[in-house]
């Protein structure tokens, strides 16, 4: 390791707060409207789903993330079940995942910006216009260069600002509810049919699961605290709990504060009213919560930068650990004397910039960052399945009870939320997959395709799930010839099939508990 070493600065109350201060960005402040266009006042199960899904996918990584104390531990978990090729594989899928997510948040301060600094967004489209791209390119660097300061002022100022982003949607579900409260909103259908379709495709595109995932910052952070066994499944169930309560009410209150001469036009789908682009803010104003809604304005500012701050911490210990496995450049290994790895700080930077001219709107970037987020923590599924089989006697600081039953659960949902991305998000994640693959073993020759048997399992895998996605709903982009229940069902058994499969295709015990073993003894 160069120059420094990580500090363990981060206890359990400071990875709590990163957990539920990465929750608690811009998914709250635009998913319920989206949510609402799409599910009507089904959406409410839109929340209540995705956190029972992401729930069980946290307790994988509740067992998982205390056996990995180095940080980035994500990374290397594919490595010890499974091979090299399949490590890099994932390795990449989770560097698509977790650079995409600080964008996505400059772009939301950006978007709610646009309501008193017009310019920065067409009307019409929802997109960013050139300044509006300038302006979240800054929003990224300030993001970049906080994270120069060492990580317990990081932690410092993050749990300041978690008790103000804590305190905005749960004041937004008082306002609302003192201010507009119409429980008959909650019979008034989205569409004609579909109902249930529709709030569940919502949880992948309405941003509903995206504003879940942060749970893992926790584990990404394993290696800079001071007690990994106790702190990581506190943090990481806790964050889940707190952040599903808390959305749940705060789409509760939107769905019945929206007033129903506005719903008389065009439903919900056709929901619109003045400020909209800035939804939450929008709701407020309308309803004459001026007050509100300019805490709201304030809070847009707040919420997702400090959410995107701790994604860019993410990020670049996701680099470090790639570097350290020898799947990136040496040089992201390079930490400065204060504990900061500023190699991979820039490196994501630089990368992140490119994400705001594919997918140049909020909704847009949410929809391939939640799909290739979710295909990452379906695979950890595989790997703890794999480590209860060939490692038993494995020290185990947290033993997920029946893991047997919830890991192929928590695989089956992941697969789902990556199914109701639609088609397009699929096939366009899968196509950059493929061309890393063709990079990586271009430049890497031999040592890039050792282990490639232990990874022919992802072939059936993604195969299927592509094929899966083309032939379902037409509504998602897909060709129409099965619906999404018949769909749904045929990736659970795909997903069972291919648990089979890869716990059959994994590297022998003995290397995996070397591998293992290796990694106790070394300290990122």
């Amino acid at each position: 390791m160069a120059q420094g070493k990580l500090r363990k600065d981060a206890g359990v109350i400071g990875l709590l707060f990163v957990g539920v201060s990465t929750m608690i960005g811009s998914g709250w402040l635009f998913g319920p409207m989206h949510a609402a266009k799409d599910a009507g006042p089904l959406s409410i199960g839109s929340w209540a789903i995705a956190a029972v899904a992401v729930g069980l996918i946290a307790l994988v990584y509740a067992e998982l993330g205390p056996m990995f104390t180095k940080s980035g531990g994500l990374m290397y978990m594919s490595v010890i079940t499974h091979g090299r090729m399949v490590g890099r594989i994932w390795s990449w899928i989770l560097f698509m995942a977790y650079v995409s997510i600080a964008p996505v948040e400059a772009m939301a301060v950006v978007t709610y910006a646009n309501n008193y600094l017009p310019g920065l967004v067409h009307p019409a489209s929802a997109l960013l216009t050139p300044v509006g791209v300038i302006v979240s390119i800054g929003i990224l660097g300030v993001l970049t260069i906080l994270n120069f300061l060492i990580l317990r002022l990081i932690l410092l100022l993050n749990s300041i600002a978690t008790w103000i982003k804590v305190c905005a949607p749960i004041g937004t579900i008082i306002v609302l509810l003192i201010y507009s409260h119409h429980p008959h909103n909650l019979t008034v259908a989205a569409h004609a049919s579909g109902n249930v379709a529709n709030m569940l495709t919502a949880i992948s595109t309405a941003g509903v699961f995206f504003s879940l995932f942060g749970f893992s910052q926790a584990i990404q952070l394993a290696g800079e605290t001071d007690n990994p066994a106790r702190n990581i499944p506190i943090s990481v169930i806790g964050t889940i709990v707190i952040g599903g309560i808390i959305f749940v009410l705060v789409q509760f209150a939107f769905v019945t504060a929206v007033p129903p001469a506005l719903l008389a036009k065009d439903g919900w789908a056709g929901l619109n009213f003045t400020g909209d682009a800035g939804p939450m803010a929008g709701l407020a104003m309308t309803l004459g919560a001026s007050f509100w809604a300019l805490a709201l304005y304030a809070d847009a500012i707040i919420s997702p930068t400090f959410c995107g701050y701790i994604w860019t911490t993410a990020t670049a210990r996701m680099l470090l650990a790639s570097a350290d496995e020898k799947f990136a450049a040496q040089g992201l290994q390079k930490i400065n004397r204060h504990g900061v790895p500023w190699v991979a700080l820039i490196v994501g930077f630089l990368i992140g910039l490119l994400f705001f001219f594919p997918f140049p709107s909020w909704q847009k970037l949410v929809d391939y960052a939640s799909s290739a987020t979710v295909l990452s923590y379906g695979l950890g599924c595989v790997v703890l399945l794999q480590m209860r089989r060939v490692m038993p006697g494995t020290h185990r600081p947290f033993r997920l009870w029946g893991g047997w039953i919830i890991t192929p659960l928590a695989f089956i949902a992941s697969n789902f939320i990556l199914f109701w991305t639609g088609f397009f998000t699929v096939s366009f994640l899968f196509a950059i997959l493929v061309a890393g693959l063709i990079l990586y073993l271009i430049f890497n020759g031999e040592e890039g395709a050792r282990d490639w048997r232990h990874a022919l399992w992802l072939i059936p895998y993604f195969g299927g799930m592509e094929f899966l996605s083309w032939v379902g709903p037409a509504s998602m982009g897909g060709t129409g010839l099965l619906n999404i229940y018949w769909d749904m069902l045929a990736i659970a058994v795909l997903s069972l099939v291919i648990l089979y499969i890869a716990l059959g295709s994994s590297v022998p015990a003995a290397r995996s508990q070397e591998y293992y073993d290796g990694l106790l003894k070394t300290e990122t």
